[in-house]
């Protein structure tokens, strides 16, 4: 596996396009329950098929911003080397989904239309996940394959990242890679 290295005292993050999978634990496995509407009926589904991925609804305890792998890890290695860290991060389909606090998928855009972003074609906008929307998740057990927690949920509430935190990264992370957005 390869890792990136990051600021002094921050853990070094693996390239997204070989890590290995990271495994849910007991209370991250509660904190993505906490967004269905039956919890306990999720986590029995979850303790009977732990390498089923699942399908849950955003906007209660957590929205995603759902970008391209490549650009998604250039907005990680900001977020851990300058900025406050990041929340849970998993691969889906070639995407990267980075878990944020609710109300991100409504005002991100917002923000991002302040900076002109989408203008061109090189980066396209973000696809946000917010209130009304689902996400298709990884297993809970850390299985090799296309879908898998990059950064698994570890805590009942974990740190997650707000607008403003993932606008700082995009636009940082777009012009330290010399893209025109």
């Amino acid at each position: 596996m390869t890792t990136l290295t990051t600021a002094p005292g921050r853990p070094a993050l693996p390239d997204v396009r070989t890590a290995s999978a990271a495994h849910v634990t007991p209370q991250g496995a509660a904190w993505l329950a906490s967004a269905c509407a039956r919890p306990g009926a999720t986590l029995a589904a979850w303790e009977a098929r732990p390498t089923a991925p699942a399908v849950l609804p955003c906007g209660s305890a957590f929205d995603v911003v759902n970008v391209p792998a490549v650009f998604g890890r250039r907005i990680l290695d900001l977020l851990w080397a300058e900025g406050p860290g990041c929340g849970p991060v998993a691969v889906h389909r070639g995407r990267m989904l980075l878990f944020a606090a609710t109300g991100t998928a409504h005002r991100l855009p917002a923000l991002l239309a302040w900076e002109e972003w989408g203008g061109s074609r090189t980066v396209a906008a973000p696809l946000c996940h917010g209130l009304g929307d689902a996400v298709t998740v990884p297993p809970l057990a850390a299985v090799p394959g296309p879908s898998r927690w990059l950064v698994a949920p570890d805590a009942r509430r974990p740190w997650l990242p707000g607008p403003e935190a993932l606008l700082w990264a995009f636009v940082r992370a777009a012009r330290a890679a010399d893209i025109d957005f």
